[in-house]
Parts: C-alpha cells; structure tokens; sequence
C-alpha cells in the first residue's frame, strides 16, 4: 500500500524536472497567420552559458522566478525585424551562440512575431512602437533590481533597429549600445529623430547599411554608420527581379551576415572614414592616423573600441568592402603604378598574389585609371583573400576597347603596400604590360631610395 505514494512522489518529481527543463522556442507562425494579420505580443527568451540552446521564457513582472537571469552580467537583447511569412529568423540560434562564446552574459531574444508577422508592413510599423513600451518595462524592472543600463546592448535587426532606438530614447540615451542593423527605410526615412534611431539614443550607436536604395534606410542614423559596398547592392546578390524573393530581401539580410562574421573570428573589414563611396574607392579616404594604434575602425561587434574617437551627435559614415560569400571580409592594398610611356594611358589593372598554395586576386575595375609618365598613380585594390608571405605576383593591362589596335603599358615601378600589416612594401622595377596578357613576376621588398 505504500507503492501507490511512492509513485506518485516520483511522478511529480519527475513532472517538475521535465518543467523546468521545458525549452521555449522563438514563435513560428505561417502566411495563414501574416494574412489574417497578428496583434502585437512579446516574449523574452534568455539564453546564458548554463542554458546555451534552451531558451528560458522570462516574466514581465517577476525577475525572481529566473534563477539563470544574473542582472548583475551585461545583457544583449536580439530583436528582430518584419516576419511577412511568419517564421523564425534563420540566424536567431548563430549569433545566440556567438555571443555567449564571446562574452559570459545574458542573450535575451525579443519575440514579437505576433505583431510584426503581418502583410499589412504599415502595421508592423506601427506595432513598433508596442513592441518598444513592452521591452521599456521590462528593462526599468531590471534597472529596479539592481541593473545597470549602461550594460546593456540592443541588436536590432530592420524594424527592430528603431524598437531599440524608441527605448533608448526613453532612457535618455542612458543604455550602454545599440547596433542598428540596416534600420529599416520604409515609414522611417525623412522622419524626425524621435520617430526612429539616432545617435542620441544610446551611449554608443554603431550602424551598417546594406540596402539603402530599397528595403534600408540611407541616411547616417549612428554615432559611425558603417556602409558595405556602398550601402546599396551587395555582391553575391541577385541582380534581377527574376530571382524571385532573394531579389528583395539579399541585400537587406547580408547585414545580418556580415555582423554575424564579424563575431566568428575568421577575418574582419577595416573601414575607411569618407565623404562618399566613390572616393573610397578612389583611395583618397585611407589615411586613419586620427585612430592612433587602433588604425580605421573594424566593422561589428568589436567596433565599440572606437568609442572615444566619435563625437556626439555629429555621425561618421565609413565605407568597406566585402567578398559575395563567406568570408567576406578583403584584404586591403595600395598599389603604385608609374610608366615610362610617353602618351598618357586609360584602363584598368588585375592584380594577383600568390604564396605556396593560395591566389588572392584584385579587379581595380570600378573606373578606367589613367597613367602618365613619371607620375605616380595611387590606386587602391581590395583582395579577396590575405596572402601571408607573398611568392610572386601576376599583373595584367586592360582597356575594355575591342575596336582599337592592342597598347603596351612600361612600368617603371609597382609598389604594394599592405594597409593592415606593418611590414615592408614590395616592389618590381622595369615591367613591360602588354593589353590583355598576364604578367608574372618575384616581388622584392621596395628600395627605400626610390620612395
């Protein structure tokens, strides 16, 4: 007779241990709900080092039922942005991961599919707002508790950049980050400052634009707004509306992307401050010595060292570029040409390096270069590869014009200059280019005479 307490007492035991391990998954909603259209809910998932992929649903009103939530560890809130299909975002699980192998914090996720997973974006929009006053709540009870804001970093994603930026006004700037990336542009651009993000909304704004000729917003919005390939089309990404929905959304979803990268340690981008992206690429905008040791800010997550160097409210708009798949980040040159030909020469130059088992090749092709005798032209060239201990290099001339008798370029000298690296430039004297054939060669380290 005593069999029947026994197993009940185990029953119970065993129910409330399954409880308490119950993870909590991101929403997921389907085009039935985003047509009907959906009222703004949120939920707070918490991942930390002890629950890494088993989200924890937090309570709006009761911090204490969260043994795992340590209000006195800095906490990064994901939140994402328009959900037109309803599903989860494929990269919640990535930079959930990423984060906590950075750093020992608390990762709260911010679900507000119920809300943004609408067709009707206008109402999305406006559940922005909704979606902000919620999370406000939810961080003054943390701050009650005992938390600091200034520890507090908020990653917003399109919609979710200005959800992040509506909070952080009504702390008043006091919240210790906020990442926008690529703030929506839609219903935002043209709006006043406190009807979107801008740089007074936390203590450190940093920003990257990928799609600011469509789904993004153009204009800087950050303490340095960082612009991949100009903002606007991103490589690797289709061209032609013929592609279907990547055709929309490629350009818009490569920020997330590239900040995810930024955090995975394989190679980051060196950015350029500039006046536009054309002068970027022309080379006129690479001399970062108002940055000391640190050089050119690095895009993502690593960008808050360069904290100190920025003044509010006056934005810095830095331009870098990247690869059109993983790893995207370039390896950044200067290269020198100076010819012996007499007449000025127009075109364009490949460049590639070589080590013992990797190529890394630059196509200065944005504008046609010109080339004058005993004049030094600067050019700038992003590999899409770093090349460790250079072996040989290969050039080639080219102008782009079929109809006119083949040119020959007489280099004088060529000089390479890594941007990044501290070491010595390398250089060939006396080359000959003959249009459309590749040249190849043994670099040597530059003669410091002939500088």
């Amino acid at each position: 007779m005593f069999l029947v307490p026994y197993l009940t007492l185990v029953l119970l035991i065993t129910l409330q241990m399954y409880k308490a391990q119950k993870c909590e998954e991101f929403t997921d909603l389907n085009f039935s709900h985003t047509f009907i259209g959906t009222s703004i809910s949120v939920r707070l998932l918490l991942y930390t080092r002890s629950n890494a992929t088993c989200g924890i649903l937090l309570s709006h009103t009761n911090l204490s039922d969260h043994a795992q939530f340590n209000l006195f560890r800095p906490t990064t809130f994901v939140i994402h942005g328009y959900r037109p299909t309803g599903s989860p975002p494929v990269w919640l699980h990535d930079i959930t991961a990423l984060l906590l192998a950075r750093e020992d914090i608390n990762v709260v996720v911010v679900d507000w599919n119920h809300g943004a997973a609408n067709l009707n974006y206008f109402k999305a929009v406006e559940n922005t707002h909704k979606a902000a006053e919620n999370l406000t709540a939810f961080i003054q009870m943390m701050q009650e508790n005992g938390a600091n804001l200034s520890f507090i970093h908020m990653i917003g994603v399109s919609l979710g950049a200005h959800i992040s930026g509506f909070v952080g006004a009504t702390f008043k700037g006091q919240i210790g980050r906020i990442t926008g990336l690529d703030p929506a542009g839609p219903q935002f651009t043209g709006r006043d400052k406190s009807e979107r993000l801008d740089p007074e909304d936390a203590q450190f704004v940093d920003v990257l634009h990928t799609d600011i000729d469509a789904l993004g917003f153009r204009e800087p919005v950050g303490d340095i707004d960082f612009y991949a390939n100009g903002g606007a089309d991103q490589p690797g990404c289709p061209n032609t509306i013929f592609s279907g929905k990547a055709y929309f959304k490629c350009d818009h979803q490569r920020s997330v992307s590239l900040f995810l990268e930024s955090m995975n340690g394989t190679c980051s981008s060196r950015a350029f401050p500039c006046s536009s992206y054309k002068h970027f690429l022309d080379g006129k905008c690479l001399n970062c010595k108002r940055f000391g040791d640190d050089g050119c800010p690095v895009f993502g997550y690593e960008a808050k060292k360069w904290k100190n160097y920025l003044k509010k409210p006056e934005p810095m708009k830095v331009y870098f570029k990247t690869n059109a798949q993983p790893p995207f980040c370039v390896t950044n040159y200067m290269v020198d040409v100076k010819i012996w030909n007499k007449k000025a020469h127009w075109g364009y130059l490949t460049v590639k390096l070589y080590n013992d088992t990797k190529e890394a090749v630059a196509n200065i092709d944005h504008r046609e270069s010109e080339f004058k005798k005993f004049t030094e032209t600067r050019l700038f060239a992003q590999f899409d590869k770093d090349i460790q201990s250079v072996k040989k290099v290969s050039l080639k001339y080219s102008t782009g014009n079929v109809l006119q008798p083949k040119r020959k370029l007489r280099i004088l000298r060529l000089r390479l200059t890594h941007l990044e690296h501290q070491e010595r430039p390398w250089c060939r004297y006396d080359i000959l280019l003959e249009e459309d054939r590749e040249i190849t060669f043994k670099p040597i380290p530059c003669d410091e005479s002939n500088f």
